[in-house]
């Protein structure tokens, strides 16, 4: 995992091509996935009105997805690494668009909550494979600018996807914008089986008995304090950012329309930062960058939730303001774990990882679901509440993250003599 290069650029000379094509169809991938994950958020007012459901079923279909992408994160942690990353990332992500396909044909509520099931549960992995990537082909001190990288598909997808879906959702009805996915993930799919590189040097020799992975990677000392410190953080947050936009639309006064530019706001200020916060993350120390980021973020989730009634500029730069914080404290927090993984157990360890991860983000939102209740003048009470609870596990995360540590990284068995593929791409200069 060494860096013969020795320079700055964005990618080697040498292996260029190849690191381009990983990092980009990785970015891409997410991209989609992410708007699909996001844009329901939006869509809630829209969705509550056509479907005549109240806040506790749509934290219902938020927390379905999550969920659902929780169980199979757990499934996948115990297989994931017997397979070459390519096959397990290209998979998932056809039985993603399957997923999306559905929800773009639902008419019911519990036909929308059955295809939200299916697409988390193979989405919902994506993440965490994607990841195990970057941790395979990216060593520690330049893994933060990789992660930001990524990172910016979340907020390309804020600038561009969530927006111009939710322009669709108005334009037309709410299945437009999962019908704009599938045709949008159709040629990156294509692209995929022809370009990936197979990825398969993490392969040991030899059969692993998948019970005892399965174990050691969910019993790990190093393991459990990742999962807490995620376990924190994604409950803290999918308190709150469920609702923003029916609070805003039923407590702040916004119409509808007005939340295309709240996410435009966002995803632009988010698109910028995400690669200086992880220039700063491997200049002046993950650690550090995270208990800087994590208090600005739980005061602006307080702020958020109590929020009266305001002007859209002011809407736009408080939900700017959160998304900077929330992806720069994430790139930081990524980088972190995937430092604290042993390579041979990171396929396994992001893949439960994940399903954490969406287990912890369902129940916060299931849980915000609960304690909202709208009135009868069609406003939401008691998300000031939810705001406190998600500052107080925030401010949680703070102490969880100082307790992992990095682990040890004894050398790789490959189970194939040629071994070239990943020392090529490793030797690459990110960012």
């Amino acid at each position: 995992m060494g860096d013969p290069a020795g320079g700055s650029g964005l990618f080697s000379d040498e292996h260029g091509s190849r690191e381009r094509t990983v990092l980009f169809i990785l970015a891409a991938v997410q991209f989609t996935s992410i708007v699909d994950f996001m844009v329901i958020m939006p869509l809630g007012p829209q969705l509550m009105r056509t479907l005549g459901i109240n806040p506790a079923q749509f934290g219902l279909i938020v927390s379905s997805y999550t969920i659902s992408a929780g169980i199979a994160g757990f499934v996948a942690s115990s297989l994931v690494d017997r397979f070459g990353r390519k096959a397990a990332f290209l998979s998932l992500y056809i039985g993603f668009l399957v997923g999306t396909l559905f929800c773009g044909v639902a008419t019911t509520f519990t036909m929308l909550l059955a295809a939200r099931v299916v697409t988390g549960a193979f989405g919902g992995v994506l993440g965490g494979i994607a990841m195990a990537i970057i941790g395979d082909v990216f060593p520690d001190q330049r893994r933060g600018r990789a992660t930001g990288f990524l990172m910016s598909a979340f907020s390309l997808a804020s600038v561009f996807g969530v927006p111009f879906g939710l322009f669709l959702g108005n334009r037309y009805d709410w299945h437009a914008p999962f019908l704009m996915l599938v045709a949008l993930g159709l040629p990156v799919l294509v692209v995929g089986v022809w370009a990936f590189p197979p990825l398969r040097d993490h392969l040991v020799k030899g059969q692993v008995n998948t019970w005892d992975r399965m174990v050691e990677t969910y019993t790990h000392p190093n393991h459990l304090r990742a999962f807490a410190l995620v376990t924190s953080l994604m409950f803290g947050t999918f308190l709150v950012v469920p609702f923003i936009s029916p609070y805003f639309v039923s407590n702040v006064g916004l119409r509808e329309i007005d939340l295309f530019w709240i996410y435009v706001g966002g995803g632009v200020c988010s698109l910028v930062s995400s690669p200086i916060i992880g220039r700063w993350a491997d200049r002046s120390g993950k650690l550090r960058v995270y208990r800087i980021i994590a208090p600005l973020s739980a005061l602006i989730m307080l702020t958020i939730t109590t929020l009266p009634r305001v002007g859209l500029i002011l809407a736009v730069a408080s939900v700017s303001v959160l998304m900077v914080c929330n992806s720069g404290r994430m790139i930081a927090a990524m980088s972190m774990i995937n430092a604290s993984v042993e390579p041979r157990l990171r396929g396994g360890f992001m893949s439960a990882y994940s399903s954490i991860q969406h287990i912890a983000s369902g129940l916060g939102a299931g849980m915000a679901g609960l304690i909202i209740v709208e009135s009868p003048d069609k406003t939401l009470r008691n998300y000031g509440w939810v705001g406190f609870i998600g500052m107080a596990f925030t401010i949680l995360s703070l102490w969880l993250a100082g307790q992992l540590r990095p682990a040890s990284r004894p050398p790789i068995p490959v189970a194939e003599p040629a071994a070239d593929l990943l020392e090529n791409v490793t030797a690459a200069e990110a960012f």
